[in-house]
């Protein structure tokens, strides 16, 4: 973003968001990566894994339920679901409980 408040087209963000194991594993409660242009899902989770090479990491990732804006997207081929600049993405793993 630049100064203005306006959006530098070179600098565009997709925001990943960690819930329960999930952000345990990644040590943070979320991490912002650029992108020029919409991204695919398989290619933003393998920036994720790149990001947190640990085997937790990816058994966590492995099981969670996706959500692209409010949209769950986890039944569909991650190659196949675009995410747009400026978009959030929800990794949600499966937790017990009430």
């Amino acid at each position: 973003m630049d100064d203005a408040g306006g959006r530098d087209q070179a600098h565009e963000t997709v925001t990943v968001r960690y819930w329960a194991g999930a952000r345990a594993a990644a040590g943070t409660p979320e991490d912002v990566f650029e992108v020029e242009a919409e991204v695919t899902l398989a290619a933003l989770v393998a920036r994720v894994l790149a990001l947190h090479p640990d085997d937790r990491m990816a058994r966590t990732v492995a099981v969670c339920s996706v959500l692209v804006g409010d949209q769950p997207v986890r039944s569909q081929d991650p190659a196949t679901v675009l995410v747009a600049p400026g978009s959030v993405v929800e990794l949600l793993p499966p937790f017990a409980g009430g």
